[in-house]
């Protein structure tokens, strides 16, 4: 059985390392800014910023005096977060060491730890620019898209005459069981390449990268020999993020192991190296963007088309959609790996140059439902992908992207195959008094990992245990104090 794609985001890899792995990793000013950049609330990253230069440590009491009374919700949340990521002390409102002192050098500057990358001297090749990177990038990360995309079996939708990637990816994607082969060989997609065929290109990059670091802890964990270390592998993911685009770095500034995760890099087209100077490598969009947020930086996709268009007066690798109330799509679209998504969902009709119309269907709803695409994940695709004048005539008119009809009814035929979810987590019960569990349910829900409460049956569930578990001991301290 495929592992469930959220198993491969980098907040969830995070959450399962303990806390000796983020000490090492915080020791890396590039790693602390780029955790506090993509992995903090905006209310986390205040808190931070309010204590990193206070000359007395905050106490709780404190930050319940600087935080508004409607916004205790978000203020647990953010706690939460800062101490599942080992941000903060366990019981206090302190940074730990290494994150503080990090997260100053990488504001204020200096030092000599070569976090943020080594410049190359070396003349820089003249085809290298924003367009060839973005385009070089591009032709990578699509070959490993078509790969994923033809083990569908979809004919004439397909990356035809598309070579695929090289031959540690492919086992990579075997492996993270994005894909699988059947008895005789041939190639078949798993309910986790089906969702991560509809994930922006950022998500996907990481899902690659978990998978490799995971592979690699694997292999550590069974004995086997190798050159790679997956606090060092993450680091130096960090490090890539906060590089310039465009910009030329040395590979003689690199550790002998970082050096060896070079080919793997190119690979997965997050960096290229000149064949004629291997000195220096250049980070691409894929990379430069790791730690980017959408709402910060235009996506990877948008800026490879904007790229495209303005230096080769390429065809735009992008997919508009228009989607009318009696379920008819219109799709404006080139590229064939596009066509192949929107096919994993839709009942395309016809397919003109540029244009593909079809129908959103039960059937069409239910067969990508039956290989582990959400109806959330098709909404969220089609309004990622709504045409421009859709998204004008909502904000005109004050109403949702989508047609209200159309969101309903896909979760509809969704409902018609699935009458019992499954949620992993922990059951909470047989407290020793009413009190105890309502102050412990109460932090749960407001934290935001409560999915089922029964207060009459004194019983809750929750889909993470780490937080509630450091509450229920500062509790018990807190009462044993009370009582001495």
């Amino acid at each position: 059985m495929s592992m469930p794609l959220s198993e491969h985001t980098l907040s969830r890899y995070l959450e399962h390392l303990p806390g000796t792995t983020f000490r090492k990793l915080y020791q890396q000013p590039s790693t602390v800014l780029a955790i506090f950049r993509r992995m903090l609330t905006h209310i986390a990253k205040n808190i931070v910023m309010a204590i990193l230069y206070s000359p007395t440590p905050w106490s709780l009491a404190d930050l319940d005096l600087w935080m508004k009374p409607s916004a205790t919700r978000e203020k647990d949340q953010a706690i939460a977060i800062l101490r599942s990521l080992h941000v903060i002390q366990p019981q206090s409102v302190t940074l730990t060491a290494n994150f503080r002192n990090s997260l100053r050098l990488a504001l204020e500057g200096g030092g000599d730890h070569n976090s943020f990358g080594v410049r190359s001297f070396h003349s820089i090749p003249p085809e290298v620019d924003y367009a060839f990177l973005d385009k070089y990038a591009r032709k990578k990360w699509d070959s490993i898209l078509h790969y994923v995309v033809s083990a569908t079996g979809l004919s004439g939708f397909g990356g035809e005459g598309a070579t695929g990637p090289n031959k540690s990816v492919k086992e990579l994607l075997v492996a993270g069981r994005l894909v699988e082969r059947g008895v005789q060989g041939d190639l078949k997609i798993t309910h986790t390449g089906f969702s991560f065929l509809l994930q922006q290109p950022n998500a996907q990059v990481w899902a690659l990268l978990i998978l490799w670091l995971q592979a690699v802890d694997a292999a550590l964990a069974n004995g086997t020999a190798t050159d790679m270390d997956s606090v060092d592998m993450l680091t130096f993911f960090f490090m890539l993020a906060s590089l310039e685009l465009g910009s030329a770095y040395s590979t003689d500034a690199l550790t002998e192991s970082r050096r060896n995760m070079l080919p793997f890099l190119i690979d997965f087209g997050l960096i290229y190296i000149p064949p004629n100077d291997t000195s220096q490598f250049f980070p691409t969009r894929l990379a430069t963007t790791l730690t980017s947020k959408e709402s910060a930086l235009r996506s990877v996709s948008a800026g490879f088309s904007a790229t495209a268009v303005d230096a080769f007066g390429l065809e735009p690798d992008q997919c508009t959609v228009i989607l009318e109330t009696n379920f008819r799509m219109y799709a404006y679209v080139y590229s064939p790996l596009q066509i192949a998504v929107l096919a994993l969902f839709a009942d395309l009709k016809y397919r003109f140059k540029g244009l593909v119309s079809g129908q959103l269907t039960r059937k069409s709803v239910k067969k990508a439902v039956s290989h582990g695409i959400t109806a959330d994940q098709i909404v969220s695709y089609l309004s990622t992908h709504a045409h421009e004048q859709m998204h004008k005539n909502a904000a005109a008119n004050n109403k949702q992207v989508l047609p209200p009809v159309i969101v309903d009814q896909i979760r509809l035929w969704q409902l018609d195959t699935e009458r019992i979810a499954t949620q992993d987590g922990y059951l909470f019960k047989e407290f020793d008094e009413y009190k105890e569990y309502k102050a412990v349910a109460d932090f749960a829900d407001n934290i935001g990992v409560c999915a089922w409460r029964n207060d009459k049956k004194g019983i809750f569930f929750a889909t993470k245990v780490e937080q509630i578990k450091d509450f229920m001991k500062s509790r018990k301290k807190a009462n044993e104090a009370s009582n001495a």
